[in-house]
C-alpha cells in the first residue's frame, strides 16, 4: 500500500521503524508470510503429484489445483462480514494470535496426511478450508491493527513498508518452498522413510508460525478509539454499505478484482513448470516468486517517489499491462521469458493494489477499519483464491495455455471496459483527499445511485 499523499522528508526513511511493536509486528509478518508461501508450493505440488498418481489427465489435475483456491477463497464468503465486525470490536490482537494458532494446528494436519501418504486430496481441500477460515478473521484484524502501532505522523511510512515486507516476503516464500522440496529430495531421497519433499517443507511452516504467535505475543496493543457496536446486521452490513456508496472505491477494487480474477494465472504454475516449461519444482518456486519480485521492486519505487499525479490513468494502463503480460506467459515456452512477464504482471499488478489501498485508508474511519477491511479482503480473495478455482475450471475446459492467454486478453477487456464505465477513474488524478473527493463527486454525478 502506498500513502495517500506525497510523504514528508521524514516520511522517506524509516520513522515508523522507531515504533519497538511495529518492528515486532513487521518481523512477524515477513517470518509468517515466508512460510505460507513456502507451504503454498508444497501443497500445490503434492496436490498435482496425487492427481496424477490416480491417473488424472493434465486438465483434470489443472481442475483439481483450482479447487485448492476454492477452498481458500468460500471460508472468505462465508464469514468475512461477522470477520470485520470481530476485528471491530474485540482485541486485533487476541484475533490474529487465535486465527494463527488454527493456521499452526492446519499445517500439523498437512504434515500429518504427507508423512502417512494419503492418496486422497479432499484431506487436503479440507485443510486449506481451515486455514482460509483463519486468514478469513485475521485479515481485518490486522489490517485495522496498523494504525494503532505507530504514531499518527507515522502512519504513511507504516503501510508503505508494510506492503514492502509482504513483497519480500511473498518473493523469497515460494523460492524457498521450491529449495527445501528438491533438496529434501536430493539429499535423502524417496528410498529414505518419508522425511522428503512437502513435510520438510510445513516443518519449517510451522516453526515460522510459531515464531510469529510469539513475536505478536509480544506486542502492546494501544485501546481503540470509538464505541464498540453490538453485533446486528446493520452493523455487519455497515462496511459492505460503505464500499457501495464510495464510488470511486468501488469502481476501482471492481476493477483489480475482475482482472485478476480473470487473468491470475496462478493455480497452473505446477502445470506449465512440468509440463510446458520442463523445470520442475525448484522452477515452480521460481515462477511463483516473479509476481512478487515485480510487485516488490515496485513498492521500494513507491517509497522512493511516491505517486503524485495521474493516479486513475496509471491505475488503467498498469491493469491492461498485466493482461498483456499474462498472454505472454501463456504463450511462452521459455522460462526466462515466462519469468520476466511474471515480473512484469506482479509489478503492474502492484501499482493497482496501491492506488485501490490508498484510497482505502484515507476514506475510512478508524472505528469501521475492521469492516471496510473486511469487504477489501473479500475482493482480493475473491481476485485471487477464486480466481485460482476459475483458472483450474478453464483449463480443464481448454487446455492450461488456452485458459491463461484468454484470461490475459479478458482482463485487457476488462480495462479498457473499465475506462468506459467508470470515466471519474480514469480522470483521477492526485491520490490526495481533496483529489479524490473531487473524483468521487464526478463519478457520483457521472454514475447516479437510484
Amino acid at each position: 500500500m502506498s500513502s495517500l499523499q506525497p510523504a514528508p522528508p521524514t516520511e522517506a526513511g524509516t520513522s515508523a521503524f522507531q515504533s519497538r511493536d511495529f518492528r515486532l509486528y513487521q518481523t512477524a509478518r515477513l517470518l509468517v508470510i515466508l512460510g505460507a508461501e513456502a507451504q503454498s508450493v508444497a501443497v500445490a505440488w503434492q496436490v498435482y503429484q496425487l492427481s496424477q498418481a490416480a491417473g488424472h489427465t493434465v486438465r483434470d489435475s489443472a481442475l483439481s489445483l483450482g479447487n485448492t483456491g476454492l477452498a481458500l477463497f468460500l471460508p472468505g464468503l462465508f464469514f468475512m462480514l461477522p470477520a470485520g465486525h470481530v476485528a471491530d470490536r474485540y482485541d486485533k490482537r487476541h484475533v490474529i494470535l487465535s486465527c494463527y494458532a488454527l493456521q499452526a494446528i492446519c499445517t500439523v494436519a498437512l504434515l500429518w496426511i504427507s508423512m502417512h501418504q494419503i492418496g486422497s486430496i479432499l484431506p487436503i481441500y479440507a485443510v486449506l478450508f481451515l486455514i482460509g477460515t483463519g486468514r478469513c478473521f485475521s485479515g481485518p484484524a490486522a489490517s485495522a491493527l496498523v494504525p494503532t502501532l505507530v504514531p499518527k505522523e507515522s502512519f504513511v511510512n507504516a503501510i508503505t513498508w508494510g506492503a514492502t515486507i509482504y513483497q519480500v516476503a511473498n518473493a523469497t516464500g515460494p523460492m524457498v518452498g521450491g529449495l527445501l522440496f528438491t533438496a529434501s529430495l536430493a539429499m535423502f531421497g524417496p528410498s529414505v522413510g518419508v522425511w522428503h519433499g512437502a513435510p520438510i517443507v510445513y516443518v519449517f511452516t510451522l516453526a515460522m508460525l510459531l515464531s510469529f504467535m510469539v513475536l505478536v505475543g509480544m506486542i502492546r496493543v494501544r485501546p481503540a478509539d470509538g464505541p464498540k457496536k453490538a453485533f446486528s446486521w446493520t452493523t455487519v452490513l455497515a462496511g459492505l454499505e460503505y464500499v457501495a456508496k464510495t464510488r470511486l472505491l468501488l469502481g476501482s477494487i471492481s476493477l483489480d478484482l475482475f482482472a485478476v480474477l480473470l487473468g491470475g494465472a496462478v493455480a497452473l504454475m505446477p502445470i506449465f513448470a512440468e509440463q510446458v516449461l520442463h523445470a520442475g519444482p525448484q522452477g515452480l518456486g521460481l515462477l511463483r516468486a516473479m509476481p512478487s519480485l515485480g510487485a516488490l521492486a515496485v513498492s521500494i519505487t513507491l517509497i522512493l517517489k511516491p505517486i503524485k499525479r495521474k493516479a486513475g490513468k496509471l491505475m488503467l494502463t498498469c491493469v491492461g499491462l498485466f493482461g498483456v503480460a499474462t498472454v505472454v506467459f501463456g504463450l511462452s515456452r521459455n522460462m526466462w521469458v515466462s519469468m520476466v512477464a511474471l515480473l512484469i504482471v506482479g509489478a503492474s499488478d502492484m501499482v493497482s493494489v496501491v492506488i485501490r489501498s490508498s484510497v482505502l485508508q484515507l476514506a475510512t474511519p478508524p472505528e469501521m477499519r475492521g469492516r471496510v477491511s473486511a469487504v477489501n479482503w473479500l475482493f482480493i480473495g475473491a481476485s485471487n483464491e477464486f480466481g485460482e478455482f476459475e483458472s483450474g475450471v478453464t483449463a480443464h475446459w481448454w487446455g492450461a495455455v488456452p485458459a491463461v492467454v484468454i484470461g490475459g486478453v479478458a482482463s485487457v477487456l476488462v480495462t479498457g471496459a473499465a475506462s468506459v464505465l467508470f470515466p471519474a477513474l480514469r480522470r483521477a488524478d492526485k491520490l490526495t483527499a481533496e483529489s479524490l473527493l473531487a473524483a468521487e463527486l464526478e463519478l457520483a454525478e457521472a454514475e447516479p445511485i437510484d
